[in-house]
């Protein structure tokens, strides 16, 4: 049985929750197995162990719709990342797997390391995935460049080629008993309470809305509007007993939903190229997209909740089957 390394990014929510079902699946496939994290905290708690945290090259949300570049770039730590990358002993594993982590891909293009890709990222940079209509090329470039690899695996919210598979959802969620208690569960973490509180509120002062918000330390209430700390449980809670999502264009949250049946409307972020390629895969599947909270763009979201409806998809359980196909796969080409 190999030692694996599993480095995942910390970025967001995403990432981690995906790694919830995969660390579990190497353990039982690996004599050894190593996690790595890096990027700003998680509000994921994990129950397994983790080797690594590194401070790696994370992105940092800001408050009206985007990233807030200079608190990206202020806790960018050159020599830190260079350090971590030069010091991480990726040549003391049989694989290492990697999930959109910049330090252990570098670390593996340093060192003449395979690094296989098990991310959403590499799906989106697949040849027959969506692209937004407006090209961005700077925005391609950092997603192909930001964790190199030698070999991709990837989820996406279709199938569009022999090595994308549809969302790994976690058991936590296919567990749940989906119902509908009437209120729209609420995640924009790239806007800040005050301006989610006015913007919902403008669309609708009878709509139960339940936000919840990455800048908000503790609960509260604003008429309609119940604003929540983000907290997985609590979160995925509010999403099996709600009557629609209204999310960023990501893709765990998306997919949850759509998962679970709710009637799904997303907002991509502001010049995050992942995100606008995220919105044109989702709306070749029905789902409306909002460009912004502008009030411009506001009766598109007044129109989702009159006559929206569910989007049918099918994302079987099959995350097990794709980790034995990878560890097959990349083993034996290593061993030829």
């Amino acid at each position: 049985m190999p030692r694996i390394l599993y480095a995942i990014q910390g970025t967001g929510n995403g990432h981690l929750a995906r790694s919830l079902d995969i660390v579990p699946l190497l353990q039982e496939r690996a004599s050894h197995l190593d996690v790595l994290i890096s990027g700003p905290p998680s509000d994921i708690q994990l129950p397994y162990p983790v080797r690594y945290r590194c401070h790696g090259m994370g992105f940092i949300f800001g408050k009206s719709g985007g990233i807030s570049f200079s608190k990206t770039f202020a806790q960018l730590n050159a020599p830190a990342l260079l350090r971590e990358t030069r010091e991480l002993p990726v040549k003391d594993y049989d694989l290492v797997i990697n999930d959109f982590e910049p330090v252990s891909a570098w670390a593996c293009r340093l060192r003449q390391v395979p690094c296989v890709a098990l991310s959403h990222q590499s799906a989106v940079l697949g040849p027959e995935a969506p692209r937004p209509r407006r090209p961005d090329p700077v925005g391609h470039a950092v997603l192909r460049h930001y964790a190199p690899s030698t070999a991709h695996y990837g989820f996406h919210f279709e199938r569009y080629d022999e090595h994308t598979f549809t969302p790994v959802i976690r058991r936590q969620v296919r567990e749940l008993t989906p119902q509908n208690d009437g209120h729209y569960t609420v995640y924009l973490p790239a806007y800040d309470e005050e301006t989610l509180v006015n913007r919902l509120r403008y669309i609708s002062r009878d709509t139960p809305w339940e936000v919840f918000s990455k800048h908000s330390k503790q609960e509260s209430r604003h008429g309609n509007v119940r604003v929540r700390p983000v907290s997985g449980a609590a979160f995925t809670d509010s999403l099996a007993r709600s009557a629609g999502v209204f999310c960023g264009a990501g893709f765990e949250t998306p997919a949850e939903a759509l998962y679970l049946g709710k009637k799904l409307l997303v907002v991509p972020m502001k010049n995050q190229y992942e995100q606008a390629c995220n919105a044109a895969s989702l709306a070749h599947l029905g789902v409306p997209v909002v460009k912004s909270l502008k009030d411009k763009h506001l009766t598109g979201v007044e129109e989702w909740l009159r006559f929206g409806r569910p989007i049918p998809v099918d994302y079987p359980d099959e995350t097990g089957r794709i980790i034995d196909r990878l560890l097959m796969e990349q083993l034996g080409r290593k061993r030829h």
